[in-house]
């Protein structure tokens, strides 16, 4: 691809022009440099792509795009942009032949509810005949492949090459899930999204390498509203007004509001052994019966969400009534067959916010006792150890600690410091360090009516320690145990 055409779409200024017109790959890891490419100029956590520029010159690139003045011999282009990372998203972009307007791009937004709602959307419009890729948390997915996730949200070269291979393989839409770092980095740059959505917004991932302050984390995820068409926001959240503040797009609102567009009523608890579920009646936009699978107030909303949006591809009620009942994501909310006197499920609450939200859903399905079973990580901060002790000491009956992925630390110093946090509860618990013997306690002591969940690990299939990750599936050890109790 010619430098001219790579670069039609992008604003710079030219420092110098080199004879090599021919670019032969689009690199941004000083690593992957080789002749006749073109290297963008990143600015990272730990390194700055600029101080690898005379090495790219050395190695014979044809270009180099960068923020600042730079010295490089003669014979190699130099163009300055004012975002490199902005620049790297325009480029990709046009390197992959600006495969988003091959697509019906979907972007959700928002600190919870992104992943459930991705997968909603997906089963929806794959039901409804629309071949749907998937960019998310846990995964990306296109067609019959599927590669486990890095980042929430890729980098920009990583999006536009995920873009090109859905558009070659038939996909009509794409649904992927936009981190705040996402939109803040521009990895979803060079394109705009068909229809945007926000879910709710809570103080989180606000510290060193993340967003500097709350303010700075929700003008991130508003910059959505300003590079998509339609935007599908979440009437309900305290936030939303500033969130779609100086929007460029049209707006179209969910929620329990009267004021919602669509809106949520007779919302009806659902609890049936080894079984939890919700429904309700949707108004406004449209109205239809809805009976989800999934537990909780939130999953209400996370419905709302993809029937909010499949309105907009024309789906029939019936294909979205028997698709939401069908939706499943890994990990989350995930409820595992064991016994029909109580109820197990897996979820990746992994945080004090998120498991309070978990805990507080299923409290509202007045189980016989609510058990939780988690750990907290190693090599992360101990204040969320603390905190999501007290969460559990004040929410369940019981509490299980054991071990999450302990990294470098020692398990028993991560579950004293849990239990720091339970002492300053009433709480009940037990401490089980290896955590296939906790699940084996709580299946064995199992109550009718209880509800019990296994916290932290969610969609994981590993438990790190001291650098080694090590195979672990929540979901295998329960077949184990069950197969072992049999016997």
């Amino acid at each position: 691809m010619t430098i001219e055409k790579l670069t039609e779409r992008m604003e710079y200024s030219l420092l110098a022009e080199g004879p090599c017109r021919e670019i032969t790959a689009l690199v941004y890891d000083s690593r992957k440099i080789e002749p006749g490419c073109l290297f963008v100029c990143i600015r990272g956590a730990v390194y700055d792509g600029h101080a690898f520029a005379g090495e790219a010159a050395a190695k014979k690139a044809a270009a180099i795009v960068t923020e600042q003045d730079i010295e490089v011999p003669k014979g190699i282009s130099v163009l300055r942009v004012a975002d490199t990372r902005l620049a790297l998203a325009q480029l990709s972009a046009a390197w992959f032949s600006y495969p988003a307007e091959r697509l019906m791009t979907i972007g959700i937004t928002g600190t919870k509810g992104k992943t459930t709602a991705t997968y909603m959307i997906k089963s929806i419009l794959e039901s409804a005949g629309y071949k749907t890729g998937l960019i998310g948390t846990i995964e990306t997915v296109i067609g019959d492949t599927h590669m486990p996730a890095a980042n929430t949200t890729p980098e920009s070269y990583i999006v536009q090459q995920y873009f090109r291979k859905m558009a070659d393989e038939g996909c009509r839409a794409c649904v992927m899930e936009v981190s705040s770092q996402g939109l803040k980095m521009h990895r979803v740059g060079g394109f705009t999204f068909d229809i945007g959505i926000f879910t709710n917004l809570e103080p989180d991932h606000i510290g060193p390498n993340e967003h500097a302050s709350f303010e700075e984390y929700l003008a991130c995820k508003s910059m959505l509203f300003r590079q998509c068409h339609t935007g599908i926001v979440n009437a309900d959240d305290a936030h939303v007004q500033e969130v779609i503040k100086g929007h460029t797009c049209s707006i179209e609102t969910f929620g329990f509001s009267q004021q919602a567009d669509l809106r949520a009523e007779n919302m009806q608890l659902i609890h049936k052994p080894g079984f939890l579920g919700v429904s309700y009646q949707t108004q406004g936009l449209c109205s239809m019966d809805v009976e989800i699978h999934l537990p909780g107030r939130f999953s209400v909303y996370n419905s709302l969400t993809a029937i909010a949006l499949c309105r907009h591809f024309q789906v029939s009620q019936e294909t979205m009534q028997g698709a939401l009942k069908q939706a499943k994501v890994k990990g989350r909310i995930e409820m595992v067959p064991v016994s029909d006197k109580f109820t197990l499920m897996i979820d990746y609450a992994h945080n004090a916010m998120s498991l309070k939200s978990l805990l507080e859903t299923l409290r509202a399905y007045e189980p016989g006792r609510l058990v939780c079973l988690f750990g907290c990580g190693g090599n992360r901060s101990r204040l969320r150890r603390y905190e999501m002790g007290e969460v559990s000491g004040s929410l369940a009956d019981l509490t299980v600690i054991t071990s999450d992925n302990p990294r470098d630390e020692e398990p028993q110093a991560i579950i004293d410091d849990i239990k720091q946090g339970i002492a300053k509860t009433d709480g009940r618990y037990v401490e089980i360090a290896d955590r296939r013997e906790a699940i084996r306690y709580v299946i064995q002591n199992g109550q009718p009516g209880d509800v019990i969940v296994l916290a932290g690990k969610g969609h994981e299939d590993y438990q790190e320690i001291r650098g080694v990750k090590y195979p672990m599936d929540e979901r295998n050890l329960i077949a184990d145990i069950l197969t072992e109790l049999k016997s």
